[in-house]
C-alpha cells in the first residue's frame, strides 16, 4: 500500500505528474543538465512541502513525479523553480 501522509486534520495522498518542455523542443537536455536541474528542485522543494518521487529526461523534456501538501502554492514553487 502506497504511503499515505496526513496533517492535523486531513490525510491526503497527492501525486503530481510535471512535463517541463524546452522552448521550441530544442533538443540540448543531457544527463549533466538534467542532473543539475534535479539538484536545484531537490534544493528549492523541502521548502515548499514537495518530495521528489521520480525525475526522468529525454532530450527535449523532463518528467517529473513529485507528492505535495494540500497546502502546498504549486505556482508559486513552478515559479521559483523556474527563476533559480
Amino acid at each position: 500500500m502506497e504511503k499515505i501522509d496526513h496533517n492535523a486534520h486531513s490525510v491526503y495522498l497527492m501525486y503530481y505528474h510535471l512535463i517541463m518542455v524546452v522552448k521550441y523542443r530544442r533538443k540540448v537536455i543531457n544527463d549533466p543538465i538534467s542532473e543539475r536541474a534535479k539538484e536545484i528542485w531537490e534544493y528549492i522543494a523541502p521548502r515548499y512541502g514537495i518530495v521528489l518521487e521520480e525525475w526522468n529526461h529525454d532530450i527535449d523534456h523532463v518528467h517529473v513525479m513529485f507528492r505535495a501538501q494540500p497546502k502546498t502554492e504549486l505556482s508559486k514553487f513552478i515559479n521559483a523553480y523556474k527563476s533559480a
